[in-house]
């Protein structure tokens, strides 16, 4: 038994022998495809016997083969001669060897590879390296998460292997490193070339409040919002929409904090530069509002160009509490230009130097000493208002609306009447129109001495008691005081409560001083004068019937 078995060891070294060295197992040929049925593919490799591969290897995803009739190809031996005596050869085998060689360097050397991202699975995406499979975590798939996280399927991508076994036959790829790697070199490329005033072309990648980010192939540039246009911008997006690409100059860089600062505006002129030249005091220009603000209105005279019209510049007569009363933002005004100063970037504008100023009109052809009717339009604690043009209200003081004391004018006037009044004083620049209406009247004051000359009787109307005496209203304006030592014969401490206020009463003129506005007038001597005069008459009727003084004043008396 022992000398058969190692007869026929002995053939089988003579026949591996024999075979050509090419033939070896584990050798790699190289023949042509020349027949390919459903379950083998015949390859002619230039031997007696024909190369035998399963046709399955050939075959891709989607069903269809890798090769054709008449292809070169190369195969892996792996049995020499089979039961049918055919060499039997592995397509798949060799492909995997040389893919593994490829992951395996590419992982040692850092090289990235292509791979095919297959389909979605648990926390990432099976993808396909030289027909190996390998995982590509979420993680590493993407810088930024995308809106569609599957984009990726069915594309092919540069990948870089972190992690690989051959024996358990696992690999984990990153396309994340490549991508900033690939970032990193843009980066460097870029700010390299970069230089200040430089004019480039980006993509809007992100739109905030107060600028843009810009896109310019490597690295992203800050837009800031003051940087957008020479005029004011309330929102970068009502200039910009992300994806538009746009030129921008750079303003300045900083490669160690990776900065970059870009401008839209400074690729055209400052406006402001020839403002100067542009608009001179005095000059009318058309511009449109373009915000309102409590003290003003802004006008856009030109692109990047504002002036402020001053909410004192609105109206020559209106009380403006807010620009709002008279302009709205969009409204297309017309101006007069009161200052330029390029300097400081301010151009000041009136609205209502459009039009002569009522005031200056009104004082032409209202001088002082004008009479004028007009309706009553507001009445206050301190006067009344009047309409006296449809843009100008004048006023009378309540000092001028009547020679006599008034308490309040709504005691004579309301909303509606119609006065009289004489123009007192005119104040354009103050915008002050002074009524009166009492100076229609003669001031009794001037006519009580041919009136009521100091020992005349008057009769008036009590207006006012006070401790220290009586107030007489003897006219209009014309007022004397009854002291209260003028009031009766005998002395009283206060005559609150012995007369009525607006009880008549008789009273004689002992004082006048027309210059000082005072009038004293007494009682007791109008009372005096009047027992006078009777005893006159008394005795003068009593003549010659013997009646003595004594008694008469005994029948006087008990009268």
């Amino acid at each position: 038994m022992v000398e058969v078995q190692e007869t026929e060891n002995f053939e089988e070294l003579l026949k591996s022998e024999a075979e050509p060295q090419f033939l070896r197992r584990g050798s790699i040929i190289e023949g042509t495809v020349i027949t390919i049925n459903p379950d083998w593919t015949f390859v002619d490799i230039g031997y007696k016997s024909e190369g035998l591969i399963p046709t399955e290897e050939f075959r891709r995803a989607d069903g269809s083969l890798r090769v054709k009739e008449g292809d070169r190809i190369e195969a892996l031996v792996e049995r020499v001669r089979g039961e049918d005596g055919l060499v039997r050869l592995s397509f798949a085998k060799l492909m995997e060897n040389r893919a593994w060689d490829k992951v395996l360097r590419a992982q040692k050397e850092g090289t990235p590879l292509e791979a095919y991202v297959i389909e979605p699975v648990k926390g990432g995406f099976a993808v396909e390296i030289e027909g190996i499979r390998a995982f590509l975590p979420f993680s590493h798939a993407y810088l930024e998460r995308p809106s569609d996280p599957n984009e990726i399927v069915g594309q092919s991508v540069q990948v870089e292997v972190i992690a690989a076994s051959r024996k358990r036959k696992n690999v984990v790829v990153s396309r994340k490193n490549v991508l900033q790697k690939e970032q990193e070199a843009r980066k460097k490329a870029l700010f390299e070339s970069l230089e200040e005033g430089q004019v480039r072309e980006g993509t809007v990648t992100r739109i905030l409040d107060y600028g843009a980010f810009i896109d310019l192939g490597g690295a992203e540039g800050f837009l800031h919002i003051s940087d957008l246009s020479w005029g004011k911008v309330k929102h970068p997006g009502d200039l910009l929409r992300e994806g538009d690409r746009v030129r921008v100059k750079v303003l300045s860089f900083d490669p160690e904090k990776e900065k970059i600062k870009l401008g839209i505006k400074q690729l055209t002129p400052d406006p402001w530069e020839s403002v100067g030249e542009k608009y001179r005091e005095g000059d009318r220009v058309k511009g449109r509002v373009v915000s309102l603000t409590s003290f003003g209105a802004f006008v856009e005279v030109e692109p990047g160009v504002e002036g402020l019209i001053h909410i004192s510049e609105l109206s020559w007569t209106k009380r403006i509490k807010h620009p709002r009363e008279i302009v709205s933002v969009g409204d297309q005004v017309e101006a007069v230009v009161l200052k330029v100063d390029p300097e400081n970037r301010r151009l000041s504008l009136s609205l209502r130097r459009i039009e002569p100023n009522p005031w200056e009109v009104l004082a032409q052809n209202m001088p002082p000493g004008t009479v004028i009717e007009a309706p009553v339009k507001t009445v206050t604690d301190f006067g009344i208002f009047v309409e006296v043009t449809e843009e100008i209200d004048g006023f009378i003081h309540i000092s001028d609306l009547s020679w006599g004391k008034i308490s309040h004018p709504s005691e004579k006037f309301k909303a509606g009447d119609m006065v009289r009044a004489v123009v007192l004083k005119i104040d354009p620049e103050k915008e002050r129109l002074n009524l009166g209406i009492k100076q229609l009247l003669p001031n009794p004051w001037e006519t009580a001495p041919q009136k009521y000359p100091v020992g005349s009787t008057v009769t008036g109307k009590i207006s006012k008691i006070t401790d220290f005496g009586l107030f007489v209203e003897i006219e209009e304006g014309l007022e004397g005081l009854v002291h209260v030592s003028e009031i009766g014969q005998e002395k009283i401490k206060s005559p609150v409560g012995l007369f009525e206020v607006g009880q008549e009463i008789k009273a004689k003129v002992i004082r006048l001083e027309p210059e000082r506005k005072r009038l004293a007038l007494s009682i007791r001597r109008y009372q005096e004068e009047l027992e006078r005069q009777e005893y006159l008459e008394l005795t003068e009727g009593r003549k010659g019937t013997g009646v003595t003084l004594g008694a008469f004043l005994k029948e006087a008396t008990n009268k």
